[in-house]
């Protein structure tokens, strides 16, 4: 939250309050790699005024050069997909008023970005010759194209974001990790969304890669795969003062990401007895299974509390037994049983600095 509410306010701060509405979430990871290679550093966070979406509450944000790139980034990348919208005569872009004030928007946009991503020693060049390629190889693919020729352009936008976080942060020996794993991150984002949108995509006509291209969902998965992996080795190689919140965003999180958008069941799930469904009263002697009194689940902000805590801690992987973050229901960590045979889940955790509770891989 406080890369996110960082980057909102970045935008806020330095492009004027319409530009907030390109915040998102693959843009934080730009701020999060910066102060995961730096630490956190005096000035690198400062208390934000009460905001609706916090339920007006203040909060500690981050910004510096990590949050200004990141904003940089999402101002580009946001303008030319308004572009590519507009030239797809989407939804209500299809009327010229709405489509001509969507075009100023990304126009300026485009130019904050550009003036943004100097001002931290980026050349956001890379950025629109990615976004000016795309079209091209698009109308070049067919079926039998490999579908890694349309994702290229998203793979050399990220590893160019993902590596110039080493330099903002001064440790040059990472780019080229983080270009690995900016590439393969952007390999997986584009294939997440071809797969999640791949039938809403076939019942309006639009383009879709794996469509386009004739490639199943069983490749698609084993490419998503092999990202995951390589995302998870490149990141070994680089060097961090806090790689917590790194591992668990590029690692677990991105998991979680493609078993949500292939359907699939969680990786140790074959492994997985079943788990309680609530509290249980009675023991022995008392005569039947009568239940104990119910435990009152937890609010919104302090079951998210709760919920990164159990994450950073991988009690929701290895631990026997666990509390639900909002239910307070007891649950059974996902890996607990695995035997190490299913892909990467005993060896994701291998070294990192955020599994002090992790005593299952």
């Amino acid at each position: 939250m406080a890369h996110l509410c960082g980057l909102c306010l970045t935008l806020r701060r330095d492009h004027g309050q319409f530009a907030r509405i390109v915040t998102n979430y693959d843009g934080l990871l730009i701020s999060v790699l910066t102060e995961a290679q730096t630490g956190q550093v005096s000035g690198g966070r400062r208390t934000a005024g009460p905001c609706a979406l916090r339920g007006m509450r203040t909060a500690s944000v981050a910004q510096g050069d990590g949050a200004r790139l990141a904003a940089a980034v999402s101002l580009v990348l946001a303008a030319a997909k308004v572009r590519d919208h507009v030239a797809d005569r989407d939804g209500l872009l299809a009327r010229r008023p709405v489509a001509a004030a969507a075009r100023r928007a990304a126009a300026g946009w485009g130019r904050a970005g550009e003036h943004g991503g100097a001002a931290v020693g980026f050349d956001t060049a890379v950025l629109l010759d990615a976004v000016d390629r795309q079209p091209g190889l698009e109308a070049l693919a067919g079926p039998g194209t490999p579908v890694l020729r349309v994702t290229e352009p998203t793979e050399t936008a990220t590893a160019a974001a993902f590596a110039h976080t080493a330099l903002l942060a001064g440790r040059p020996g990472n780019a080229g990790p983080l270009a690995e794993a900016g590439r393969l991150f952007g390999r997986l984002a584009h294939l997440l969304d071809a797969v999640e949108d791949r039938r809403a995509d076939a019942l309006s006509g639009a383009w879709n890669p794996l469509t386009a291209t004739g490639t199943p969902l069983a490749e698609a998965r084993r490419l998503a795969d092999d990202a995951l992996h390589g995302i998870r080795l490149a990141l070994r190689e680089a060097e961090f003062r806090d790689r917590a919140l790194v591992h668990l965003l590029l690692v677990h999180e991105l998991r979680r990401s493609v078993d949500r958008a292939f359907g699939a069941s969680p990786v140790c799930a074959s492994h997985r007895p079943a788990a309680p469904q609530g509290p249980h009263g009675g023991g022995a002697g008392s005569g039947g299974s009568r239940p104990g009194p119910a435990k009152a689940g937890r609010g919104f902000w302090a079951g998210c509390g709760m919920f990164f805590a159990s994450c950073c801690t991988c009690r929701m992987c290895c631990a026997e037994e666990y509390e639900g973050p909002w239910s307070r229901k007891k649950r059974g960590g996902c890996c607990r049983s695995c035997d190490g045979s299913c892909f990467d889940c005993c060896g994701c955790c291998e070294g990192c600095e955020c599994c002090c509770a992790c005593d299952g891989c």
